[in-house]
């Protein structure tokens, strides 16, 4: 499935895309359905595995017996998944191709840092760009959304952890994270982090593996690559922060970007106010945003 939450006449609610154009209301349907849809996506996240199977199956009548829960894709407007995550785990440096365009050596252990949730934003919300801000960059990142409280997690168990996967883009001030020599505060910023539009479920995401990745700025392809040129895979990933931090439901890791970020372009090619940027992986959908200042 894939699993999204939005607003429809400024009501919040979360829904499954049910083609390319409509989403169907999980919200609106669930108090038919109690012992099996939960009211929110963060529950039906807690639940994990146990419900996902259910409601694929229920799903083709459900579609059939409530129109009116069905929502043209045009007439809501989406919302950052989870909005308030317990953690945003971030990875730096965990694509061959990016440590090389950045001449950085290839890390032996998982680099990370951690985003407040206040940065979350929707697909097709806007980049505050601030005005003392000069190098605003992109990075095109696979999600991992955690489902299951874990702790020192087993490599091979890791995967019963994991609930489904999105797309982040990593927005970073370039000029104030290279000044502070780390990256907090220049990744911070309100809005830098938009997350979305859909989480897809852990059971029909494909080969983990060989995930393409894309990012386009203005219609420019920058980045060209796949989840194969990640130094830790999604598995390895959750296993080593589990060892560093308790993994709650809700949770999100960003798990890197691969090369083609804008300040190691040659001349650099940082964002603009008024620039779009368009964000796709496979299996999971299209994040857009454009950048205001």
């Amino acid at each position: 499935m894939k699993l999204g939450r939005f607003s429809y006449k400024n009501n919040e609610q979360y829904g499954v895309l049910i083609n390319k154009t409509k989403i169907l209301s999980l919200s609106v349907i669930s108090p038919y359905y109690r012992r099996l849809i939960p009211k929110r996506l963060e529950d039906m996240i807690l639940q994990n595995h146990k419900t996902i199977k259910k409601v694929e199956n229920m799903l083709s009548g459900i579609k059939k017996d409530n129109e009116e829960a069905v929502y043209d894709l045009t007439e809501i407007k989406f919302l950052p998944p989870i909005t308030h995550p317990p953690k945003i785990v971030c990875l730096g440096l965990n694509y061959y191709d990016h440590a090389a365009e950045a001449k950085a050596e290839v890390p032996d252990e998982p680099v990370i840092f951690m985003k407040p949730s206040t940065t979350l934003t929707g697909s097709n919300q806007p980049i505050v760009k601030p005005k003392f801000v000069k190098q605003l960059d992109y990075e095109g990142e696979l999600v991992i959304v955690i489902g299951k409280k874990g702790k020192n997690i087993p490599l091979e168990k890791a995967e019963d952890y994991i609930f489904g996967y999105t797309i982040m883009n990593d927005v970073s001030a370039r000029d104030i994270q290279f000044k502070d020599k780390q990256w907090t505060r220049g990744k911070s910023f309100d809005t830098f982090a938009p997350l979305g539009p859909y989480i897809t479920t852990a059971n029909q995401i494909g080969n983990l593996n060989n995930l393409r990745i894309k990012t386009w700025v203005n219609g420019e392809l920058r980045q060209d690559s796949s989840t194969k040129n990640m130094v830790f895979n999604v598995f390895q990933i959750v296993h080593h922060l589990s060892k560093v931090m308790t993994l709650e439901p809700c949770d999100i890791i960003a798990t890197g970007t691969p090369a083609g970020v804008g300040t190691f372009m040659k001349p650099p090619k940082f964002l603009q106010v008024g620039d779009e940027v368009k964000i796709e992986i496979e299996n999971i959908g299209i994040l857009v945003n454009k950048v205001v200042e």
